[in-house]
């Protein structure tokens, strides 16, 4: 796995793409930097891996359970220490599912989802970051 980054103006914000896609993400920081908006910051990349990451896991589970998904919305919240570096101490991802969905085997869908198969909670709680989950069917 490999991605790249080019420096898009004089501060900092950078566009990224992966080998594996033509798609591009641009990044950018806060203004105390330079950042001007351009992009998501490299943080708020961390959370949004965790998110997908965990719905991908959940979406493949549920299908494979014949569960019908509608729609699903996931949200992910994150608290970050004060000192430097100012790494995540706590996450909680949402999950929230429209469909004629089982309770029962969506809960067991997210544990599994996230505790067992998500690579990236997995790196995540190995730094000592407390992940916690709720799912919501409607």
């Amino acid at each position: 796995m490999k991605v790249a980054l080019q420096r898009k103006n004089q501060a900092v914000h950078f566009e990224a793409s992966a080998a594996s896609s033509t798609v591009k993400v641009n990044i950018d920081g806060p203004e105390s930097i330079g950042g001007e908006g351009k992009g998501v910051r490299p943080m708020e990349l961390v959370l949004v891996a965790l998110g997908s990451c965990s719905a991908f896991d959940l979406t493949t589970i549920l299908q494979k359970q014949r569960q019908e998904i509608e729609d699903m919305q996931v949200e992910v919240e994150g608290e970050r220490r004060d000192e430097v570096p100012n790494i995540f101490t706590k996450i909680h991802i949402s999950f929230k599912l429209k469909g004629p969905i089982d309770e029962v085997k969506a809960h067991k869908a997210a544990e599994l989802a996230v505790k067992k198969y998500c690579s990236v909670h997995d790196m995540l709680v190995a730094g000592g970051v407390e992940i916690t989950y709720s799912i919501q069917i409607n």
